[in-house]
């Protein structure tokens, strides 16, 4: 539950209802710049408004604690005096790390043309953030690393699969620097979450000035009907679709087909409700989150 929230009183249009917006998560990060980037190209694409997210995370080690039976009780009291002092200022200082943060985050946004902008600063964990948000989310964006691994261009970031999970609504995780994208993938395996990825790129002005290519990893008879029913519902939606059946490990025909097409972004159903699948065989979203060097569009 948020402790604080610093919106801005930018968050309404006059008649007090609010559209749902892009959720555009801000940290340390060397993906923030990125991350403002996509989401200002969202924004302005869907013609939603934007609201730059700061959360600053409880610490798990408290700086204060018990020290009984471990020092004298006069130097105790001294300890802990200092200890709350130095934890409140800590905290003092996140606040204000965070609130240039979102400063420079709005500076960026706003110079790329975004008109509608908020701000918020949180005082909880982000999926806890972005659950209790979900109602006024179009699509949420964040990098695919925190700034927990400022130092590392290998693995996901520690609450991503989280978040995921939990949301029901569009997310685009960020993996390099910002492009315009011209083609799209759409993985497409006829999965309760795929056929969610797939209305949305049928229904949403986002991708109808797209190339898109739609693919499927699989058995030819199961492909060749799969194709054909999304092809049609692509089609009746007025994008440009290339139809194409992949065979071989899901994710390396998946990565192979990016590149030799040059994908810009990736659209998939995310995750599968077979939990013991996953844990077994090993997440596909998971991996292609890993391994993919392009943004990936994931719904649940």
């Amino acid at each position: 539950m948020a402790v604080s929230n610093s919106d801005n009183n930018n968050n309404s249009f006059g008649n007090g209802a609010t559209p749902p917006l892009i959720l555009s998560c801000i940290d340390g990060s060397h993906y923030t710049g990125a991350v403002c980037d996509y989401s200002a190209w969202l924004a302005d694409s869907l013609g939603a408004p934007l609201k730059l997210l700061h959360n600053i995370e409880r610490s798990e080690v408290p700086a204060v604690t018990d020290f009984t039976g471990s020092i004298g009780l006069g130097s105790q009291e001294e300890l802990l005096e200092e200890l709350t002092a130095l934890e409140q200022q800590r905290a003092q200082l996140l606040v204000k790390q965070g609130k240039l943060m979102l400063q420079a985050a709005r500076t960026r946004v706003e110079a790329a043309g975004v008109e509608q902008v908020m701000s918020c600063q949180r005082h909880d964990s982000l999926p806890e953030s972005v659950v209790e948000l979900e109602d006024s989310i179009r699509v949420l964006v964040l990098g695919i690393r925190g700034e927990e691994h400022a130092d590392s261009d290998q693995g996901l970031g520690a609450q991503l699969e989280t978040v995921v999970r939990a949301l029901h609504k569009p997310i685009l995780v960020v993996n390099r620097e910002f492009q315009p994208p011209k083609r799209i993938m759409l993985a497409y395996d006829g999965s309760e979450a795929a056929r969610k990825a797939l209305s949305l790129v049928a229904e949403s002005p986002l991708f109808r000035q797209m190339s898109c290519h739609l693919v499927n990893v699989g058995p030819a008879d199961v492909a060749e009907k799969l194709l054909a029913q999304a092809s049609a519902e692509l089609d009746a939606a007025g994008l440009a679709v290339t139809a194409s059946h992949l065979e071989g490990n899901p994710v390396e025909a998946l990565i192979a087909y990016q590149a030799e097409h040059q994908i810009d972004l990736t659209v998939m159903g995310a995750f599968s409700h077979n939990r013991l699948r996953d844990l077994l065989m090993g997440s596909i979203t998971a991996k292609m989150l890993l391994k993919t060097r392009q943004p990936l569009l994931l719904l649940r």
